[in-house]
C-alpha cells in the first residue's frame, strides 16, 4: 500500500506543479499590470475570502471528515455511497449558496459610504468575489469522490482553469474591454473589476468541470436511506472541529491579512497613532506567499493529499499506519528542507523573475523578498502539519489538532500585533507564521505518537539527518554562486541566474542523494 500513496503523489504533483506554474504566470501578470499597492490590496484581500472557505471547508475540514466516512463505506456498500456523496453534495451546495448570500447582504448593509476609496474598492471586490466561494468548495468535494476511486487529476488540474482566466483578463480581455465600451484607459479600478468577475466566470467552469469529471460514478442515482442519514449526520459533526484544526494555517495566513490590509481598509492611523504597515502590504504578503506556497502545493500537500485515503483504510492497523506516517514525514523532509533552503537563498532573483517589470519596481521586489525570508524556514513544517493533522482526522479524533489550532491562532496573533511595531515590520507576520508552524508540528507528532507508538525511529532520524547533510551542501554551494551573481540586473539576466542556481541546487541535492542512497528520492518520483 505504500506505493500506491506515493504513486498518487507523483500525479497529484506533476498537475499541481503544472497549476502552480500557471498560478506564478497569473500573479506575474498582476504584478506587473497592477504593481504594490490599494489596487493589489483590495484584490488580493477580497481573493483571501473565499480562498480561505475552501481550504477551511472545502479542501479542509469538510473534504477531510468526508473522505475517510466514504471510503469506507464505498468499499462495503456501493450503493450506500453513491446516496452519501449525493447528500453532501447537495446539502453543503445549499448552505454555501446560503452563506454566500447572507454575506452579500452584511457587506450591502455595512457598505462604506463617504469612506476611503481603497475600503469602496475592496468591498466591490468582496462583493464579485463572494459567490466563488461556493463554487470552489464544491469544487473541492467533489475532489474528495473522485480521490476515493484513485482519480487524483481533475481536482488537481481544476486551478489551471481560473489562473489561465486572469491571465488572459489582465493583460488581454479587460483592456479591450475598456477601450470598446470607451472606459479611461487610465482607471485601474474599472480594470481590476473585470479581473474579479474573470475569477467568477472560472469558478463556474472549474465547477463544470469537475462535475463532468464524476460521469460514470453515478452519484446523481444515490437512493437516500437511514444509514446514508446517519453517515452523513456523522461527517457534519467532524466536520465542525476539523475545521480550525486542518486550517490553523490558513486562520493564521487570514489573520496576516487582516492586519496588512488595515491601512487599505481602515486609514494610516489605529487610535491616533500612525499605523506600523503601510498601502501595498497585503499584496506584497500575497506575493511572497505564492512563492512558499509553490513547492508547499506541489509537494507536501499533494503528499497529505494522496496518503489521506490510505490513512484512512489503515485507521485499525496500528502498525501499518505508523509506517506509512514514518515514510510520509521523511518524503516531506526529504522534500521541505531543501525547498526551505532553497527559497530563502533565492530570494530576490526568484522575486524578481516572477513579478518585476513594469509597474513592480526594484523596491517591491526587495520588499517581498525579506518578507519570503521569514515564511521560508518552515515549508517542512507546514507540509507536516498537512500529514499530520491528516492523521488525527483518519483516525476519528478531530478534536485534538483543534486544540492545539486553537492554542497555535492565539500565539500566532499575538506575535503579529507585536512583531509589525519592530524593524521587521510587515515580515513579522511572516515570521510568525513560520515560528508557529514549526511549534504546531513539533507538539502534532507528539499527540500522534502517544497514540500509535513514536514515529520518528531510527530510521526517520537516520533519514533527516541525511537530508540535512544533502541540503547543507547544496545550500553551501548555493551560497557561493550567489556571491558571484549580479545584485541588479535585467530581466533576462536575473531569470538566467534563478535558472541557473535552481539547475546548481536541484543538480547538487540530486547527487548528494544518489551518493548516500536514500530511498526517498526514489519515492518522490512514485517509486518502491
Amino acid at each position: 500500500m505504500a506505493r500506491s500513496f506515493e504513486f498518487h503523489a507523483r500525479t497529484v504533483s506533476a498537475l499541481t506543479f503544472l497549476s502552480r506554474v500557471t498560478g506564478l504566470a497569473r500573479d506575474a501578470a498582476m504584478s506587473r499590470v497592477f504593481g504594490v499597492g490599494v489596487i493589489t490590496d483590495a484584490f488580493s484581500f477580497a481573493f483571501m475570502v473565499p480562498n480561505l472557505f475552501r481550504r477551511l471547508f472545502g479542501e479542509g475540514a469538510l473534504t477531510s471528515s468526508f473522505l475517510p466516512i466514504y471510503a469506507k463505506v464505498q468499499d462495503r456498500d456501493p450503493a450506500v455511497g453513491r446516496a452519501l456523496a449525493r447528500m453532501v453534495l447537495s446539502r453543503v451546495a445549499v448552505f454555501l449558496a446560503a452563506v454566500c448570500l447572507l454575506g452579500e447582504v452584511i457587506l450591502w448593509i455595512f457598505w462604506p459610504v463617504g469612506g476611503q476609496e481603497s475600503a469602496i474598492l475592496s468591498a466591490r471586490m468582496v462583493g464579485i468575489l463572494l459567490p466563488y466561494m461556493p463554487l470552489i468548495c464544491l469544487v473541492a468535494l467533489m475532489g474528495a469522490v473522485l480521490q476515493v476511486h484513485h482519480r487524483f487529476g481533475p481536482t488537481a488540474a481544476a486551478p489551471i482553469i481560473l489562473n489561465l482566466m486572469i491571465v488572459l483578463t489582465s493583460v488581454g480581455l479587460a483592456p479591450s474591454v475598456i477601450r470598446k465600451f470607451g472606459f479611461d484607459p487610465l482607471d485601474q479600478n474599472t480594470h481590476i473589476t473585470i479581473v474579479a468577475v474573470s475569477v467568477l466566470v472560472a469558478g463556474i467552469l472549474q465547477w463544470a468541470w469537475s462535475a463532468w469529471s464524476l460521469r460514470g460514478l453515478d452519484i446523481q442515482r444515490g437512493v437516500i436511506c437511514p444509514e446514508s442519514r446517519q453517515k452523513f449526520k456523522q461527517v457534519i459533526h467532524q466536520a465542525i472541529p476539523m475545521a480550525l484544526g486542518l486550517g490553523v494555517l490558513q486562520v493564521n495566513t487570514f489573520v496576516d491579512g487582516l492586519i496588512a490590509s488595515y491601512p487599505t481598509l481602515i486609514g494610516p492611523t489605529i487610535f491616533g497613532v500612525a499605523y506600523p504597515l503601510q498601502e501595498g502590504s497585503m499584496a506584497s504578503i500575497s506575493f511572497a506567499q505564492r512563492l512558499y506556497e509553490f513547492p508547499l502545493g506541489v509537494f507536501g500537500i499533494s503528499v497529505a493529499t494522496a496518503i489521506f485515503p490510505q490513512l484512512s483504510r489503515e485507521a485499525s492497523n496500528p502498525d501499518a499506519f505508523r509506517n506509512s506516517m514514518a515514510r510520509a514525514l521523511r518524503l516531506v523532509m526529504f522534500i521541505g528542507l531543501p525547498a526551505s533552503i532553497g527559497l530563502m537563498l533565492l530570494r530576490v532573483p526568484l522575486t524578481a523573475t516572477v513579478f518585476q517589470g513594469e509597474s513592480f519596481s526594484r523596491e517591491d521586489t526587495e520588499r517581498v523578498a525579506t518578507i519570503l525570508l521569514a515564511y521560508s524556514p518552515a515549508i517542512w513544517a507546514y507540509s507536516a502539519n498537512q500529514v499530520l493533522t491528516r492523521a488525527f482526522y483518519a483516525r476519528g479524533e478531530p478534536m485534538k489538532p483543534v486544540v492545539v489550532a486553537m492554542m497555535i491562532v492565539v500565539l500566532n496573533f499575538i506575535l503579529n500585533i507585536t512583531l509589525i511595531w519592530t524593524p521587521l515590520n510587515t515580515a513579522g507576520l511572516a515570521l510568525s507564521t513560520a515560528f508557529c508552524a514549526i511549534l504546531q508540528m513539533i507538539i502534532l507528532e507528539r499527540l500522534l505518537a502517544r497514540r500509535i507508538g513514536s514515529m520518528i525511529t531510527s530510521d526517520v532520524r537516520a533519514s533527516w539527518l541525511r537530508t540535512l547533510l544533502v541540503s547543507a551542501v547544496m545550500g553551501g554551494l548555493l551560497a557561493a554562486a550567489m556571491m558571484f551573481a549580479p545584485s541588479e540586473a535585467s530581466w533576462l539576466v536575473m531569470a538566467s541566474v534563478l535558472m541557473g542556481m535552481v539547475v546548481l541546487g536541484g543538480g547538487a541535492f540530486f547527487v548528494g542523494a544518489k551518493i548516500l542512497r536514500m530511498p526517498e528520492l526514489r519515492w518522490a518520483l512514485g517509486k518502491q
